[in-house]
This record gives structure tokens, sequence and C-alpha cells, in this order.
């Protein structure tokens, strides 16, 4: 099998660039990655990557390699499922990306159980609030909130998940409850703003009487983080505009009211995005049926905490 764990080794260090991150990856040292890596190159004859101090970059050589060794590794789990009763039995490791509030909220409190239940699997779970690329990151799924750019991909769906706009009431109290989209532009309310590389929306989009319609608000605060917007607007410093799940409680609570609810946002569609050879690996089918179920129950448990106005 050593000559296999060299190629899974270059595989994650050409995904993420970095032999130390790998190690972390693949829980084994530096020493040992760098080792698997040089046994390679000295088995192909070439050099996969080119080294410095500072970067590590693959050569020609490395990122022709790359894709046949993606297909050697996904070749030999196949093998081994039609051997292994994999579907009462499932092992190896599932890569899942995940925006931070879904991850956080729904998705990491379910891990445990699958794993309880699948003792041969390990989770690497990713979570971030940027757009990620299943095939060049090496990841089996991605969980995502809104609608995905890439069309070969397929999609599994979740949920669609109501949002709201709110804010503190000590914002409230200071710059008042604007009761529309329109209120919420015409008096110049601080809006805060989800942004990060790639993003597309930069207006908030709202069910009105004649369909929806895009409403240009403005705001000093900005962040590529979701959780860091719901805590700026329960210091009182705006309107954020935030999936009812992560807001739920805080709703509940008084800590946060919802504004202009003449005009709430549209609901947003959660679902899981995989590649068609990814879905025929059965961990990968068996964790979307397990955490499908319960995420969207945890969703519409959250939707009735709030109770927002209809």
């Amino acid at each position: 099998m050593s000559y296999l764990d060299n190629i899974r080794t270059f595989v994650r260090v050409y995904e993420l660039g970095s032999m130390s991150a790998a190690g972390r990856d693949l829980r084994v040292s530096p020493a040992v990655t760098s080792s698997r890596i040089s046994q390679l190159e000295e088995h192909l004859s070439v050099r996969l990557f080119q080294r410095t101090t500072r970067s590590l970059t693959p050569t020609e050589q490395g990122r022709a390699f790359y894709g046949g060794a993606c297909e050697i590794l996904e070749s030999v789990d196949n093998a081994e499922a039609q051997v292994v009763n994999i579907t009462e039995n499932p092992k190896g490791a599932l890569y899942v990306a995940c925006p931070l509030g879904v991850g956080r909220r729904l998705l990491a409190p379910q891990v445990p159980d699958f794993l309880a239940a699948y003792p041969e699997v390990s989770i690497r779970l990713r979570l971030t609030d940027r757009r990620v690329d299943l095939t060049t990151e090496g990841l089996d799924l991605a969980f995502f909130l809104g609608t995905p750019e890439d069309s070969n991909l397929r999609i599994r769906k979740i949920a669609d998940v109501e949002r709201v706009l709110c804010a503190a009431p000590d914002y409230i109290a200071k710059h008042g409850n604007p009761a529309s989209g329109d209120e919420l532009v015409a008096d110049g309310h601080e809006c805060l703003n989800l942004r990060f590389p790639g993003a597309t929306e930069f207006q908030w989009r709202l069910v009105t009487p004649d369909g929806p319609k895009r409403f240009r608000i403005a705001g000093r605060y900005e962040s590529d983080d979701g959780d860091v917007l719901t805590d700026w607007a329960l210091a009182g410093n705006g309107i954020a505009m935030k999936p009812v799940f992560e807001v739920a409680e805080h709703i509940k609570a008084g800590r946060l009211v919802p504004v202009a609810v003449q005009n709430p946002p549209e609901p947003i569609q959660m679902a899981c995005l995989f590649t068609h050879r990814r879905r025929q690996d059965p961990k990968t089918r068996l964790f979307m049926e397990f955490v499908t179920e319960k995420i969207s129950a945890a969703v519409r448990d959250s939707e009735k905490l709030a109770q927002l106005p209809r």
C-alpha cells in the first residue's frame, strides 16, 4: 500500500498547496509527507513540485500526474466497494465544505452521530463562506446557500430557507424601524453586508406586492463571516439580512427584532453539491441521506421558534 499512500499524499499536497497542510490533513508528520513525495518523484523519475522556502508549485509533470492520480484513487475506492459490504460498513475520509453558519449550527452537530454509526469513516469538515471548487479542492461534498454557478455538478436540494432583516432594539430606538424596503433605503439605514471575493449580490432582494425587487442599500460594515454580522447587529450597529436558523433564538429572546416586515427577503435555497463520481461513493450517499433530513427538520424548527410575522 506504500505506493498508494504516496499517491494519496501527492494529491493532498497538490490540492492544499503545502506539505505541512497535507501532513496535518493526513495525520502524518511533515517529514513523512516530504518522504512520500520524494519516493514518488524517484519512482517516476520526474520532479512533481518546485520547492522554495516560501512556496510549493506543481511542475508541468505534477499537473499532468494529478488527473491520473485522482482516477487511480477513485478506481481503487470503487474496486474496494465491489468486494466489501461498503454500504453497511463504509470506510475512508469524507471531505466536506460548508458555509460557516450552516456548518456550525446545522451540520457539525450531526457529525458525531454519523461517525458513531459508521466508525470506519472520518469527516474532514471545512467551514467557509466563500465559494469553493469541488474539483480543485478535492472535496466530496459542498453545502451551500443560494444558486451554484457550475451547472456540471449534481445538486441535492435540502430546504428553502427563510431569511429575515433584523436589528437590535438599541439600533431601532436610535434610528427607527423601517416598515418597508423603500424606507430602508430612503432613511439611509446602516446595513450590514456579507461580502467575499467573487460575491455577485450587492443589493438586497426583497419580496414586494409586485414581486421580488432589488433594493440598493448602504452600509459601512462588511465581512465575509456571517457570524460577525450577527455580532454587529446584536451590538446595535445596523440591520442584517440573516437566514432565520442563524438568529431564531435571538429573535425569540428579543435581542434582535424583525424590520421592514412589509418586504421580507426572498427565501434562499440550501443544497448540497457533488460530482457524479462522488455520488457513486456509498459513504458520500449515506452522509447526504443522514444529514439532509436532520438539517431540514432543524431549519423548520428554527423558523417555528422565531415566529416571524407573515
